[in-house]
């Protein structure tokens, strides 16, 4: 006998799954906490609340096998400092004229390649500071910078939001890379004049805040360190142009392997992959805890709750895209979760109308960047945390991460629902 949770009791278990992370509870009891009381006031026995819970967390498991691959090539390019020197290199050739410009493409080209965006973010921070240091900066506008290039990054990259995505649409990987394109370029633009804007507004950079360390460390050439990046995005670009299937599961962790072989660091190969491996972890046990809110919220009324409301305000049914990612981002604090909830969810729904599936997986990835910043996830405080800001002055920059994040969505919205190029 099937079982259906009331909208009510979806909607409870995600009020109290936020409350629960707000209150510093880990990230995946607090979904599964918020699973299990939402099943039960939505009506379903204990037994049938963790049957739900357990499906829901099971259908993540292609997801997060791909995701714990994908930490090869992010350890790879953390440890070796391959990241530390495609993020100088940028800098570099843009200069301190275009300062702010430069951080943002750093950390976008950073997270493009497979960083984690708040890793990039921590990696492009001390040159950032000692940037802003020289130039009389305020945090405020380099720590825009970098967020913003980094959520650029994050649509067009095979980091675990974009795996996620594709997985629930069954869509190429680098598809979903390159819808994120377009938005990306906008949200880029928007980044720059907002960190513009804020060059002189909060505190600023001491001397004492500088890092110093590593200043004369010897960086692997920027060729060598894009090699590993560049083999894993052409072997996922197999598929699309020459129809050959190459799995992320495979693609990234031979884009890894490949990039020490060329930077000649095969004796710390293992190492980085045990760096990945930890990094991934967290992301993978959150994502099976994400996994049990879904299963519940699947099984519920509230889809067809909030496609009824979209439908009574007159608006077209691919609206339900950026939509769901803004809230399961906003619910989450994350892009990954927001993302993954927010298909797994209503991409049943979606895929059943007239809107691909590529073009749906487009649109919630780009929706949820709106909100994922929010305090109660780790984003908020591990980028404030990288240039030392205040919590009171880190709170001042949600607005302005909100409108790059809401840049990208209403591009993508435009161009992939409304036009409907893809």
């Amino acid at each position: 006998m099937e079982v259906t949770i009331t909208s009510l009791g979806a909607l409870l278990g995600l009020i109290l799954t936020i409350m629960l992370i707000f209150a510093k509870i880990p990230a995946v009891y607090s979904l599964m906490l918020g699973a299990l009381i939402g099943g039960l006031i939505g009506g379903a026995s204990v037994g049938e609340t963790i049957s739900l819970m357990t499906t829901g967390a099971g259908g993540m498991m292609t997801t997060v096998l791909r995701i714990l691959a994908a930490g090869v090539l992010a350890g790879t390019l953390i440890k070796s400092k391959a990241a530390d020197s495609i993020a100088q290199k940028i800098i570099d050739i843009l200069g301190e004229k275009k300062a702010l410009l430069a951080l943002a493409i750093a950390t976008m080209v950073l997270t493009t390649v497979g960083v984690f965006i708040d890793i990039a973010v921590i990696t492009v921070a001390p040159i950032a500071m000692a940037i802003a240091y020289k130039l009389g900066v305020s945090k405020r506008a380099i720590l825009l910078a970098m967020i913003g290039g980094g959520k650029a990054g994050n649509i067009m990259s095979p980091n675990p939001n974009a795996i996620a995505v594709s997985s629930a649409f069954s869509e190429p990987l680098t598809s979903v890379m390159m819808a994120g394109i377009i938005p990306a370029i906008c949200g880029l633009i928007v980044t720059y004049f907002l960190a513009r804007m804020l060059k002189k507004q909060g505190t600023y950079v001491t001397e004492t805040e500088l890092d110093l360390t590593g200043e004369n460390e010897e960086l692997p050439s920027f060729g060598k360190s894009m090699v590993g990046p560049l083999v894993a995005i052409v072997l996922l670009a197999l598929r699309p142009l020459a129809n050959i299937t190459v799995d992320p599961m495979l693609a990234l962790p031979l884009g890894g392997l490949i990039g020490a072989l060329a930077m000649g660091k095969m004796r710390d190969f293992l190492g980085f992959a045990n760096h990945g491996l930890n990094s991934m972890i967290n992301v993978a046990i959150i994502l099976i805890g994400t996994g049990t809110l879904a299963g519940i919220i699947q099984n519920s009324n509230l889809g067809n709750d909030i496609i009824s409301t979209i439908d009574s305000l007159g608006l077209p049914l691919f609206m339900l895209a950026p939509i769901s990612g803004i809230l399961m981002s906003a619910a989450t604090a994350s892009t990954t979760s927001g993302s993954t909830v927010a298909s797994e969810v209503f991409g049943s729904t979606l895929l059943k109308s007239d809107v691909s599936g590529l073009a749906s997986a487009a649109m919630i990835h780009s929706g949820a960047t709106v909100l994922d910043h929010l305090p109660h996830g780790s984003f908020f405080h591990a980028t404030g945390g990288s240039v030392k800001m205040a919590f009171k002055e880190r709170i001042k920059l949600i607005a302005y991460e909100s409108l790059v994040g809401l840049t990208m969505t209403i591009v993508a919205t435009i161009f992939y629902g409304v036009i409907g190029i893809l």
